[in-house]
């Protein structure tokens, strides 16, 4: 699915070509931003990277390697312990969840026989980390995309009545979406919490491609747990709501049910990509019955804090954070199962250590007002779930959290003669990084592959829907010979590299480019932290709107 710029409704966004005051910095900030070594920034990563860490995977010993590593070197930069208990580690308790053998889901029509699919090949069931045993018999209902966006002028669920009964949707948002809320839209979270807000017991999403491929769950799927081992986070089961069952179905299953119910597929599929909801009830009954298991692990975040300046803003702090987890050992590729992920995230965890080193050398006049967190994140690769449990339960009151300055895969394999902040069109964050990026010659410009949905799919996206204003700064297209095209070169890249075992320290890296990246996030984060003014949301925005309030 290719989603439209964010600036088709640019009345939601803050333009990028808006011009961007000049930034002063102080002189001893200035000869700190040059000491920024390009080779510190590569022996973070080689030894993240390191075979010997196997990947890094939660809960086992290269993951805790790691955690050792950069609470070392937290300790070194003079950043105190912020996690629990004076610590400078955050448990995160880990669940997965597996669907038992033999799953049913039965299709009954007109009160007829039911009629059962076929597990793994016309339907799959995400595990419920919360019911050891489920059973439902409810109707199912078409609720188009499933998505509820007023401020949008777009509701599916208007007029529909799905209390108690499963809806049935697919991925998809009207063409006239923003980019970032098309994408947050089509997040099995939202689409899920939305369905869950109007009474539904349950959420089957299909295809719409005859060819498409069902989501492979044989791995099972993680959460988070509480303290009381209640689910406090996922990104496949939202708790306390009702919402016992959540699915994938096939795009011939989705044609016989609208047969069923005398519907024309391609009409309906047809209205909805006009941008108009076709939702209606469906004249079958699902009999649903499956079992799951469960396996409990324990994982840390790190968090660690530099104290500000001011007596009052003191009490108020700006998130740095990346993701320290990776995906451990898994099948071969050309005879490697070590999956480093040198650049997914040793990369993204070296430029915090980096940005942390720049801010202690900073002297006591020269000190943020605002105090700095360092949050390395556990669970990103199984859901963005270190982050979501630390922005829904940080270690500090969540009210004082004004921002989170995101790093995950810079991707550092060219120079940065140019960047995208995911995000920052959202908020007032956009102003301190067109006046960094100015300070660093660099160019700010629209994201040139918008399809990645980038922006709900690493951490950042867990502070946002906790309402705090958070970015995440990636590559833009600009390159030396004018060509302007480092997308190819990523694109090439990413298929070669991205989520195998070739992720590695021997791949192509431009380090140097990785300080530029170190740089800009501290001077975002060091303008942030020393504004009397908090970031807020932009008036009228959609994701302000949606999560503001949860910041309390």
């Amino acid at each position: 699915m290719h989603f439209r710029s964010w600036l088709a409704l640019a009345s939601l966004c803050l333009p990028l070509t808006a011009a961007a005051q000049s930034l002063d910095l102080d002189k001893s900030v200035a000869a700190a931003l040059k000491k920024v070594k390009a080779d510190d920034v590569k022996a973070h990563i080689q030894y993240l990277a390191d075979d010997k860490l196997r990947g890094r995977q939660p809960g086992t010993e290269g993951y805790q390697m790691a955690v050792d590593y950069v609470t070392k070197q937290l300790q070194s930069f003079g950043v105190k312990p912020a996690g629990d208990d004076g610590s400078y580690v955050q448990k995160v308790r880990l669940r997965r969840a597996f669907v038992q053998p033999e799953p049913l889901l039965a299709l009954i029509e007109d009160k007829k026989v039911p009629t059962p699919l076929r597990p793994g090949e016309d339907f799959v069931y995400y595990p419920n980390p919360e019911q050891p045993k489920v059973f439902q018999e409810t109707p199912l209902v078409f609720a188009g995309y499933g998505i509820s966006a007023p401020e949008l002028k777009y509701d599916d669920y208007q007029g529909l009545d799905v209390q108690g009964k499963i809806v049935l949707v697919v991925r998809g948002a009207p063409k006239s979406f923003p980019s970032t809320i098309a994408a947050a839209s089509q997040d099995l979270l939202m689409i899920m919490q939305n369905a869950a807000r109007h009474g539904a017991v349950g959420v089957l999403v299909a295809s719409t491609n005859p060819k498409g491929q069902l989501p492979n769950l044989k791995r099972g799927a993680y959460s988070v747990l509480d303290a009381k081992g209640k689910v406090a986070a996922s990104r496949s089961y939202v708790p306390g709501v009702g919402l016992r069952l959540v699915g994938a179905t096939t795009a011939a299953t989705l044609q016989r049910l609208f047969a069923s119910a005398q519907a024309d597929t391609g009409k309906v599929l047809s209205t909805l990509r006009g941008g108009k909801p076709a939702s209606l009830p469906l004249r079958t009954v699902a009999r649903v019955d499956f079992g799951n298991t469960y396996k409990d692990i324990e994982s840390y975040n790190v968090v660690g804090q530099l104290p500000g300046s001011d007596k009052v803003l003191s009490k108020e702090y700006v998130v740095h954070s990346a993701h320290l987890d990776h995906l451990g050992v898994a099948a071969a590729v050309k005879g490697d199962s070590i999956y480093n992920g040198a650049h997914d995230n040793a990369s993204g965890v070296a430029s915090v250590l980096e940005i942390a080193r720049l801010y202690s050398q900073l002297k006591d006049k020269q000190r943020p007002k605002r105090s700095v967190l360092f949050v390395l994140q556990t669970g990103e690769e199984l859901g963005l779930l270190g982050s979501a449990y630390f922005a829904a339960n940080p270690t500090v009151p969540k009210s004082k959290i004004v921002a989170d300055v995101n790093t995950d895969m810079p991707t550092i394999i060219a120079p940065l003669l140019s960047v995208v902040p995911l995000g920052a069109q959202h908020s007032s964050l956009m102003e301190p990084v067109q006046r960094a990026a100015k300070y660093l010659d660099l160019s700010v410009e629209n994201d040139p592959e918008p399809e990645q949905n980038r922006f709900i799919r690493s951490d950042q996206y867990s502070f946002v829907m906790q309402g705090i204003p958070a970015l995440h700064i990636k590559y833009g297209n600009k390159t030396a010979d004018g060509k302007n095209n480092l997308s190819e070169l990523v694109q090439k890249w990413r298929a070669d590299t991205y989520h195998k075992p070739q992720d590695d320290i021997n791949g192509l890296f431009d380090f140097d480019a990785g300080v530029k990246y170190v740089q800009l996030n501290f001077l975002i984060g060091y303008q942030v932290a020393n504004d009397p003014q908090r970031p807020t949301w932009n008036k009228g925005d959609f994701f302000g709107g949606r999560f503001g309030g949860a910041r309390r």
